[in-house]
């Protein structure tokens, strides 16, 4: 069943893993080891890159399920359906997503990265790292999204909800953003790699959520599946995490140690969007009272980005060794800790919203 925000579920005092409790820490370590790894030891990323298909990496792609399967584990399709019922949630995740977090990216890349810091990088580059900060900025969350919605007790069944219908309006909206703002009439979207992605980081955890839920309540109960079953997972996402960030980062490891300084201004415009979107719907939803556990999730979907897919169009774009690729990768190296940021603070004000849902309206 969705789960609700109890005073006990903040950060740091809720019953969590030794790797959770230490995220920082093991986030930071894990970057630095992938990096390490990219400049010392080439052949792993090397043969990790040749496990691919439609441009996403299956090792990847199965860490990732690994992260989201046990949170898939707690959605109650019931509860799914009550969260249809709840417009409002949808309203201020969508309306962030698409009528506001592109723009601004596109107004604070453009901003820090040609003119404030334009005598530095050269027009060159800007024009490569600015695309690369619009390809992130047309992409919200899809499968990460679900760690953070894990971290802030947020309710899994409405931020699945959230998550399926960004996945609908990519399909049809990332392009023309894109092409809007680059000013690129003919650019190519690898729709395999967005349709796959879907696939591998959303329909097959929750269908596997769903038949474990279905056969284990009805084999040993519901007390055993939520009080025993899923405390066996405990760790797995957060591992899976981690591990996915050496994997990333191995892949960059050269890339990053050559333009130190190119990845702090990079860095910046990203970092301001990040907070910036972020405040946006989170201090909507509390104006509009929403319950915390459909707020917290709905305004970290536009906070982050569906790295993934924006990694993948810049390669494709632009080529593995261009200023937009790059761009795309310190978005993954600002959003983790960036994101956990948000995620102590979004714990740390459960108060500002009610307990519980509002009543289903619409």
């Amino acid at each position: 069943m969705a789960t609700e925000s109890t005073p006990q579920a903040e950060a740091g005092t809720r019953s969590i893993g030794f790797f959770e409790k230490y995220l920082s820490l093991w986030v930071i370590t894990c970057i630095v080891i992938g990096v390490l790894i990219g400049r010392f030891a080439p052949a792993i990323p090397a043969f990790l890159s040749t496990m691919e298909y439609a441009r996403v990496s299956i090792p990847v792609a199965v860490l990732i399920w690994l992260m989201i399967y046990p949170m898939m584990l707690k959605v109650d399709f019931a509860s799914i359906v009550r969260a249809t019922k709840q417009p409002k949630g949808l309203t201020v995740t969508t309306v962030t997503n698409w009528l506001v977090k592109p723009f601004t990216m596109y107004v604070f890349a453009w901003f820090f990265l040609n003119v404030v810091f334009g005598p530095w990088i050269g027009p060159e580059l800007s024009r490569e790292y600015l695309a690369g900060a619009v390809l992130l900025g047309a992409a919200p969350c899809t499968a990460m999204v679900f760690v953070w919605s894990h971290l802030s007790d947020g309710d899994p069944a409405y931020t699945l909800v959230q998550v399926a219908v960004n996945d609908l309006i990519i399909l049809v909206a990332f392009t023309p953003i894109v092409a809007l703002l680059l000013g690129i009439s003919n650019i190519t979207v690898p729709y395999d790699t967005l349709f796959l992605s879907v696939v591998l980081f959303v329909v097959i955890p929750l269908a596997a959520g769903y038949l474990s839920r279905v056969l284990i309540v009805r084999r040993r109960g519901l007390d055993y599946f939520e009080n025993v079953f899923i405390e066996k997972f405990d760790g797995v996402t957060t591992v899976g995490l981690l591990l996915t960030l050496i994997i990333l980062f191995s892949f960059q490891g050269e890339i990053i140690l050559a333009n130190p300084l190119h990845i702090v201004l990079i860095a910046v415009p990203l970092v301001v969007q990040t907070y910036v979107i972020y405040g946006f719907a989170y201090g909507w939803a509390r104006l509009w009272k929403l319950p915390h556990a459909v707020a917290g999730p709905g305004a970290m979907i536009g906070a982050s980005n569906f790295f993934e897919l924006a990694v993948a169009v810049a390669v494709s774009l632009f080529g593995l060794s261009s200023g937009a690729a790059l761009a795309t990768v310190v978005g993954v190296l600002v959003e983790v800790p960036v994101m956990l940021s948000l995620v102590k603070f979004t714990n740390r004000t459960v108060d500002w919203f009610p307990r519980k849902a509002a009543a289903p309206t619409g």
